[in-house]
């Protein structure tokens, strides 16, 4: 299962606030669990869900973290923010529970 939190804004966002999570246990998003959802978000977190749920995913391999901090992978939704946007772009931090 994954557990995916909000860990940082840049620019604003209009879905999320800084500590929300989302949880997705195998194709399912866990709706209960989940505070809210963002189709921007959406199109990076679940190409890289199956993969980071996976034990034996290595994130600093992959490039989604650093060595000493590979438990948790990062993310960034797709929205670049200002000055291109008017939105921003949310940081999460994935890490298997």
């Amino acid at each position: 299962m994954l557990e995916i939190i909000v860990h940082e804004i840049r620019g604003r966002c209009l879905v999320y606030k800084k500590g929300d999570k989302i949880t997705i246990k195998d194709p399912e998003i866990i709706l209960e669990k989940t505070d809210a959802l963002c189709t921007h978000a959406l199109a990076t977190l679940l190409h890289y869900s199956i993969i980071l749920d996976n034990p034996n995913a290595d994130y600093v391999a992959l490039g989604l973290a650093t060595p000493g901090n590979s438990d948790e992978a990062y993310l960034q939704c797709v929205d670049p923010g200002p000055p291109l946007t008017g939105g921003g772009t949310v940081v999460f931090q994935v890490r298997r529970v």
